[in-house]
C-alpha cells in the first residue's frame, strides 16, 4: 500500500474550487497569447486558419484536462505527474518526472518569467543606459516577494493568487471592451488573407506548438489535489472548466486582434508585440504602456501559481523517500511545505543570476510534452493494471480522448526532434542527468537501512 492510499490528505484540505481555478488560469494565461499570433499571421496568413489552430490547441489541452481529471480524483494527493507516473511506470520514471519539474519545468520557467517581468518594467521606467543589474534586482525582488507571501501560509498565498487573477482578467476584458467601443476596427478583416503567406502542414504544426505553449499549465490544479476540498468534484470542475474558460478567452482575444488589424499588418515586423500593435491601432500610442502593465501582472500571476504548485511535487517526493525528508517538512500550522518552497526559489534565483534559464526552457519544451503524454498514458495503463481501483471521475469517450492527446503529442514531439534535434537532445540530456542522482540516493538509503 503506497502513500496515496495510506494518507490521502497529508496536507490540510483548505483550498476551494475558485482558488484552485485561479491557480490554473494564472498558470496558463501568460505572455504567450499576447505574443505568438504574430508568428502565426506571418506563417499562415489567414484569420480562419489561425483561429482553427487556437481552437485545436484548446481541444488538445481539454483532452489532457479530461484525462488528468480521472487521475487527480483517483489519486487526490500532492505531486501531479510524479504521483501518476510513479504508480503507472515505477519509481524511476516518477523520479525523472519530479527531477524535470524541479530543474526546468517550474524553476526555470519562474526564472524566465521573472526576467521577462523585469524587462517589461524597464520599458515603463524613464531610465537610460545599462539596465542589466537593475533587471536582475527587479527579478529577484519579484520572486522573493511572492515566495514570502506563500511562505506566510495558504491564506496569504490564496489571497495573492485570487487578487492577481481577478486583476489580470479584469484588465484583459477592459482592454477588449474599450477597444471594441472605440469602433476603430473592422470585422471584415476576418475575411482578408495575406497573399504572401504560404501555409503548409509543417508550418501549421509549428503554429500549433506556439498555441500549445500558450495553453501550457492547464494541468496546474492537480499539483494541489492533496489540498483541495471535495477533490472528486473540485478537480474535474477546475481542470475542465478552467481550460474551457482559457480557450474561450484566447479565441476572443484573437478575434479582437483581427478586428483591430488585417492579418497582413499583424504579420509585419516586429512580430512579438502583437497585442501592443493592436492596442495602438485602436486606442493610440499610450495604450502600449497599458498592455505592458497587463503583461507584468500576468507574469506575476503565473510566477505566483508556479511558486505555489511546484513545491508540492518535491514534497511528495520527500514523503516517498526519493529525496531528503527535510523537503517534506511542513510549517508550524502544517499547511505549507516550507523547505520545498525555499528549495525551488533558491534554484530559480541561481538561474536568474546565471542567465542559463533561457536555454533550459527552450530545451525542456519537448521533454515536458513527453511527460504530459506519459501521464495521460497512465490513464490507459492504470485502467489495465488496476481495473478495480476507485475512480470517482472517468474520462469520457475513453479511450479516444487520451489516445487523441497522446497522438497529437507524438506528432509535436516528432516535429520538434526533426526540426530542432540539438534542443530536443539537450532536453533529454537534462532529464537523464537525474539518473545518477536517483541511483546515488537509492544507494545512500540502502546503506542507511543495512
Amino acid at each position: 500500500m503506497d502513500r496515496a492510499e495510506k494518507d490521502p490528505s497529508a496536507l490540510p484540505r483548505r483550498i476551494g474550487w475558485f482558488t484552485a481555478a485561479c491557480v490554473l488560469v494564472s498558470n496558463v494565461v501568460g505572455t504567450g497569447i499576447f505574443t505568438t499570433t504574430g508568428f502565426m499571421a506571418r506563417d499562415l496568413g489567414h484569420p480562419g486558419l489561425i483561429l482553427f489552430i487556437w481552437l485545436m490547441g484548446g481541444l488538445i489541452a481539454l483532452a489532457g484536462a479530461l484525462s488528468y481529471s480521472e487521475l487527480g480524483t483517483a489519486l487526490p494527493v500532492a505531486g501531479g505527474e510524479y504521483v501518476y507516473l510513479r504508480r503507472a511506470y515505477g519509481p524511476f520514471i516518477g523520479f525523472l518526472s519530479g527531477w524535470t519539474s524541479f530543474a526546468v519545468g517550474f524553476s526555470a520557467a519562474i526564472a524566465a518569467g521573472a526576467m521577462s517581468f523585469a524587462a517589461y518594467v524597464n520599458q515603463l521606467l524613464p531610465l537610460d543606459g545599462e539596465r542589466g543589474l537593475l533587471s536582475t534586482v527587479i527579478a529577484l525582488l519579484l520572486l522573493w516577494s511572492i515566495t514570502a507571501c506563500h511562505l506566510a501560509g495558504k491564506g496569504t498565498g490564496g489571497w495573492l493568487q485570487r487578487a492577481l487573477t481577478l486583476l489580470n482578467m479584469g484588465a484583459i476584458l477592459a482592454l477588449i471592451a474599450v477597444g471594441l467601443m472605440g469602433g476603430n476596427g473592422d470585422w471584415t478583416n476576418l475575411s482578408l488573407s495575406d497573399a504572401q503567406a504560404a501555409p503548409s502542414i509543417g508550418l501549421s504544426i509549428v503554429s500549433l506548438i506556439f498555441a500549445l505553449y500558450a495553453y501550457s499549465g492547464w494541468n496546474a490544479a492537480v499539483y494541489l489535489a492533496g489540498e483541495v476540498m471535495e477533490p472528486a468534484r473540485t478537480i474535474p470542475r477546475v481542470l475542465i472548466g478552467g481550460t474551457l474558460f482559457v480557450m474561450c478567452l484566447y479565441l476572443a482575444l484573437n478575434l479582437f486582434y483581427f478586428y483591430a488589424l488585417p492579418v497582413r499588418d499583424l504579420a509585419q515586423p516586429p512580430l512579438v508585440p502583437v497585442a501592443s500593435k493592436v492596442a495602438v491601432a485602436l486606442l493610440g500610442t499610450d495604450a502600449a504602456r497599458f498592455v505592458t502593465m497587463i503583461l507584468c501582472l500576468l507574469i506575476a500571476g503565473a510566477i505566483s501559481a508556479m511558486v505555489w504548485a511546484g513545491p508540492r511535487v518535491y514534497y511528495a517526493m520527500a514523503k516517498d523517500g526519493v529525496i531528503p525528508a527535510c523537503f517534506g517538512k511542513l510549517s508550524g500550522r502544517g499547511d505549507i511545505p516550507i523547505n520545498a518552497i525555499l528549495l525551488q526559489s533558491l534554484w530559480a534565483s541561481g538561474l536568474i543570476l546565471s542567465g542559463s534559464f533561457e536555454r533550459l526552457v527552450i530545451y525542456s519544451g519537448t521533454v515536458l510534452m513527453m511527460f504530459s503524454a506519459l501521464a495521460v498514458g497512465a490513464v490507459l495503463v492504470l485502467r489495465r493494471k488496476e481495473p478495480d481501483f476507485p475512480r470517482p471521475y472517468r474520462t469520457p469517450l475513453y479511450p479516444f480522448v487520451p489516445v487523441f492527446f497522446i497522438l497529437m503529442s507524438m506528432v509535436i514531439i516528432w516535429n520538434a526532434v526533426s526540426e530542432r534535434p540539438l534542443e530536443a537532445g539537450l532536453g533529454i540530456a537534462t532529464v537523464l542527468a537525474g539518473t545518477p542522482l536517483y541511483l546515488l540516493w537509492r544507494r545512500l538509503r540502502s546503506g542507511c537501512h543495512t
